[in-house]
């Protein structure tokens, strides 16, 4: 889960490599099955780090530093 600023921007950084990565291999990879087992893993965990993003740019700065100090 995102706590901070700093961590969202370091999700965010990850998401662009594996897009990166992903894009790659779509470039490269002739077979459709075997790039669809290529990127299955890359993309669950693109859709995995987007929902933490979502969830942390959903919540109000104000409950992320009350959960912080109800810690």
């Amino acid at each position: 889960m995102i706590q901070n600023d700093r961590e969202l921007q370091v999700t965010l950084e990850r998401i662009a490599r594996m897009q990166k990565q992903v894009a790659e291999l779509r470039r490269k990879e002739t077979d459709p099955t075997n790039y669809r087992l290529s990127v299955s893993g890359y993309l669950a965990e693109i859709d995995r780090m987007n929902l933490e993003v979502r969830e942390y740019l959903l919540s109000h700065p104000a409950e992320v530093l009350d959960s912080a100090v109800a810690a």
